[in-house]
């Protein structure tokens, strides 16, 4: 299949799967109303771009999978994760929540962490770089909740 398009990404899902991606769209579109909503087929997953001047850069994503949906953010290795819920830290940038279904969206938290993958993706290299100066969580912590066999589930 060359270019999808998000129905045809999402409908051979199982039902749960299909209403958690549909409600981690709508949650992003809400929460970030200028943003632009792209498939991007290699990958499955789709990409969630916002005006930024003369960019758009990618702040986050949603890869729906037969098992689960992750919701993913793009510099995820700056955001602070002091309860250890965000999934990839053995990852090189990316951090990410996994759902199974829609009732386990924790709509305040993720609304926060939307808005936190903006501001960082809006930032430049060396302005995100230097907010990890000020950051007061412990960068060095092996408390990463999927490694330890749980799963992270928002």
């Amino acid at each position: 299949m060359g270019d999808w398009t998000i129905d045809e990404l999402i409908a051979p899902l199982p039902d749960a799967r299909r209403e958690a991606a549909e409600t981690l769209r709508a949650l992003v579109k809400r929460v970030v109303p200028r943003t632009i909503e792209a498939v991007r087929p290699g990958w499955r997953v789709i990409n969630y771009r916002v005006p930024n001047g003369r960019r758009a850069p990618v702040f986050g994503w949603v890869m729906p999978e037969p098992k689960h949906v992750h919701l993913g953010f793009e510099y995820g290795i700056f955001m602070q994760d002091v309860d250890g819920i965000l999934g990839g830290r053995d990852l090189r940038k990316v951090r990410y929540l996994t759902f199974e279904r829609a009732e386990q969206i924790d709509e305040a938290l993720t609304e926060d962490l939307l808005r936190d993958a903006v501001r960082l993706a809006c930032m430049t290299r060396a302005e995100r770089m230097s907010s990890l100066l000020e950051r007061d969580d412990d960068l060095t912590s092996t408390s990463d909740h999927a490694a330890e066999g749980h799963e992270t589930t928002g």
